[in-house]
């Protein structure tokens, strides 16, 4: 049996994952783009309000944290949604259980 809480590389579940993450990313509706995190403004804002001999580091940081939300958020949406779709297969099974 498939035990879907772990990954594997021919993982149709991470394949899911990562479709339904490019359509959320697409801001197809508005109120996906109130709750869309503008890093690259909020970046360029910051950028130009610090002295040009600091900006090259703090755009450097800024790319880290960047990345580092991102993996973050990825890690805990697959790890959510993962859980919840096992957790939601299980208690089918119970309730088919002879």
């Amino acid at each position: 049996m498939v035990n879907f809480r772990e990954v594997n590389d021919d993982d149709i579940l991470k394949e899911w994952l990562l479709f339904r993450e490019e359509e959320i990313s697409s801001l197809s509706c508005e109120e996906d783009k109130k709750h869309w995190i503008y890093f690259d403004e909020i970046s360029d804002k910051i950028l130009k309000s610090i002295p040009k001999n600091n900006r090259e580091y703090v755009k450097k940081q800024l790319d880290i944290l960047d990345d580092n939300f991102f993996d973050y958020i990825s890690y805990w949406n697959e790890k959510y949604y993962r859980n919840g779709f096992c957790d939601g297969v299980q208690m089918i099974m119970g309730c088919v259980k002879e």
